[in-house]
């Protein structure tokens, strides 16, 4: 039998919520599938929304066609069906009481799950347009939030929080719980920020703020104190990048690669072309940070196609002038080998001795690599996720380049670093990272932005089609194929299921389409990440040379494939990208001299799924492109997953709250400039709750 304090003993931080009244044992499992174990959790579970009664109107208020609420309560349910197999569900709701009860009728077409959503008698409230069928309203697809019955002291709240659920609980016993914390531990919470810190920035003080957050009076009380909460845990996010970049310039000692006259002189001879201006500044800013006796810790960030990697070789070529060694690494082999490719091309005058160490090498061949690497024997290693095992040793490793970062995360770029005794660190991407992410995901970096193309660099014109079109679109793509130009064909899945909605988006069953049907004539190759590498590397050498003239692929093309000579783009299934995945495929072409064609096959889908391809369309900025992105469907989706390694935001969101991150970065760095350990007593609360949330994500070690 499990014993712990009585219902009636005070609460403490550390009271376990199975001892809160009315929760018990049983309850007390359900709150811990929500990580609920104390009060202290229950006073920082914060509502996932509201519901507010502030602004409902009555049935007597109704006009057509105009965005109403109401409350009332479900008296009727109706399904009916057709012969068709098309349902309709209709929802009768009350408004009012007794002869003066007023009535609207919800309906739902095709929707047959809302019937399980509805009982009698339910509390609603109904969000929506409605219309006058006769002499009753009504609502179609309205927007419905289910109330609970209340509590006599909820009776006269008129904004209710609503908090994330698990199976079994409802709203009402976890506002039960949290109003218990709030009256029995609340007082005993330490504010984190100092007196004067809270007026100069107009925060709510915890104690206001907590009841607020769940309990608001109003939405103006509501918005303040959202707004303290989300600026602290912002602000305890960016004082841990900044202390983390402190640490490492006082922490590390790297050594000082000047990029001096000579040094430069000799390496703009390797290069192919001239520099366009976002280049030449990006390597100023790189040759500055390489002159430093602590290591660079920056990020290159540009546009498809605008010329990165060329940077980032007059950083590699840098440090090889110094006789140190410089590490290359990529997510994947093809893109390694890209890299090995366009490295090899600019040193083919040069003595710089270079190797590519990569998965899948024979016993042997990778035994002598490593050797040589150990021995100072090669200056350049290009390759995968190979860099990082254990037996690989750099003999004087000065600079390590990681390109698309956002696919490794914290811990690896760290490991990196460890690979050489404390080398200059340059991550780059392709893809264009909104601002509000630069500053927390990559927070600890220096950020370079190359927004300019290459001189000479074509115009890409951009097709959303249908079905209609597809005649018309493959006799176009032909015509190209005979002027001898070459194309991709992209496709999201490898197989798809048996749904013939999912043909198209297959790109097995898209390579025989296309092999028997509207490309038969011309020469087709298969590349998707089922395959060997040996496989891979062959489809895209038979490609890069023009020995096949379509490229049936999945996204493993998405980047670092840079083959001049393809113009043509047809991506199938266009709804299940992103945008900034539509517009990296997109930058495979017209990387030559000749004009480019991109063409998108969607299915007709959501109005957030039209809305990303008519952007897709409409721009080839990928800066822009990126945020639109990132506004659809959040920062999650837009890097692929959490790799960045950080604890999930609480309640920040990075979309939302944008020009919070702004500020409340600006503040960390002047916080951390005047104080640099946190050592002042003011800023102990401070100090422990940044270590506390991410200490050892970010390795921060003792700053003190």
């Amino acid at each position: 039998m499990t014993t712990g304090p009585s219902t009636s003993a005070p609460l403490s931080l550390t009271t376990p919520v199975q001892f809160l009244k009315g929760v018990g044992p049983q309850r007390a499992e359900l709150l811990a599938k929500l990580d609920l174990h104390t009060a202290a959790d229950c006073l920082f579970y914060f509502p996932r929304d509201y519901q507010d009664l502030t602004d409902l109107q009555s049935v007597a208020e109704l006009e057509p066609d105009k965005l109403v609420r109401l409350r009332g309560t479900v008296v009727e349910i109706d399904q009916r069906g057709n012969y068709t197999g098309k349902s309709r569900i209709g929802v009768l709701v009350q408004y009012g009481e007794g002869a003066a009860a007023d009535y609207i009728r919800c309906l739902w077409f095709n929707m047959p799950h809302m019937r399980k959503r509805f009982e009698h008698g339910q509390q609603v409230i109904v969000s929506g347009k409605a219309k006058k069928n006769g002499t009753r309203w009504e609502f179609s697809h309205p927007r419905v939030q289910w109330l609970e019955e209340q509590e006599p002291a909820d009776v006269d709240r008129k904004i209710l929080p609503v908090y994330g659920l698990t199976e079994g609980l409802g709203q009402l016993p976890i506002r039960r719980a949290v109003q218990t914390c709030l009256e029995g531990a609340a007082g005993q919470l330490d504010e984190v920020f100092p007196p004067d810190f809270l007026a100069a920035h107009n925060l709510m003080p915890l104690r206001e703020a907590l009841p607020a957050i769940h309990f608001p009076a109003d939405r103006d009380q509501l918005e303040r104190a959202r707004r303290r909460f989300v600026y602290q845990e912002l602000f305890i996010l960016q004082l841990a990048l900044a202390v983390r970049r402190l640490k490492l310039q006082v922490d590390g000692s790297a050594p000082q690669l000047e990029a001096t006259a000579k040094i430069d002189a000799r390496i703009r001879r390797l290069l192919p072309f001239a520099l366009t201006d976002g280049q030449e500044q990006a390597i100023k800013e790189i040759a500055a940070d390489m002159e430093r006796p602590y290591p660079m810790n920056r990020l290159l960030q540009g546009e498809v196609g605008s010329g990165k990697t060329i940077v980032a070789m007059y950083a590699v070529l840098t440090a090889v002038a110094h006789g140190r060694q410089a590490a290359i690494m990529a997510p994947t082999e093809i893109l390694a080998r890209q890299h090995a490719r366009t490295l090899g091309k600019l040193l083919s005058e040069s003595r710089v001795r270079w190797t590519t160490l990569v998965g899948g090498l024979g016993t042997a061949e990778r035994r002598e690599i490593l050797r040589q690497i150990k021995q100072g024997e090669v200056d350049v290693v290009i390759g995968t996720h190979a860099i990082l095992q254990e037996d690989v040793e750099f003999a004087k490793l000065g600079l390590v380049v990681v390109d698309e970062q956002h696919k490794f995360g914290v811990r690896q770029r760290a490991k990196l670093r460890q690979a050489g005794q404390a080398p200059h660190s340059l991550v780059m991407t392709a893809t264009p990272i909104p601002r509000s992410v630069t500053m927390t995901m990559f927070g600890d970096l220096d950020v370079s932005t190359i927004r300019d193309a290459p001189p000479g660099r074509m115009p890409v014109k951009t097709y959303l089609a249908d079905d209609e079109q597809r005649d018309k679109w493959w006799a176009f793509v032909r015509k190209k194929l005979r002027e001898g130009r070459q194309g991709y064909v992209i496709a999201p899945l490898v197989e798809g299921k048996d749904d013939p909605d999912d043909d198209r988006a297959s790109v097995m069953r898209t390579f025989e389409a296309l092999a028997n049907g509207p490309l038969e004539a011309f020469r087709l190759g298969l590349l998707h990440g089922r395959m060997t590498n040996e496989e891979k590397e062959a489809a895209m050498a038979e490609f890069a040379t023009g020995k096949t003239q379509i490229l049936v692929a999945t996204t493993v093309v998405e980047v670092g494939v840079d083959v001049p000579n393809a113009v043509i783009m047809t991506i199938e299934g266009g709804e299940r990208f992103g945008l900034s995945q539509l517009h990296q495929l997109r930058g495979r072409i017209v990387r030559g001299n000749h004009p480019g064609f991109c063409t998108v096959f969607a299915k007709p889908g959501t109005p957030d799924g039209l809305k990303r391809l008519e952007a897709f369309v409409a721009s080839t900025d990928g800066f822009e492109l990126a945020e639109m992105d990132f506004a659809l469907r959040g920062p999650g989706d837009l890097l692929g997953t959490k790799q960045h390694g950080l604890p999930p935001l609480r309640i920040a969101e990075l979309v939302r709250d944008a020009a919070v991150v702004e500020e409340a970065r600006a503040d960390a760095l002047a916080l951390v400039g005047q104080d640099p350990g946190l050592v002042k007593p003011e800023h102990d609360r401070l100090r422990k709750q940044m270590f506390k949330r991410y200490g050892q994500v970010l390795e921060l070690g003792d700053v003190g």
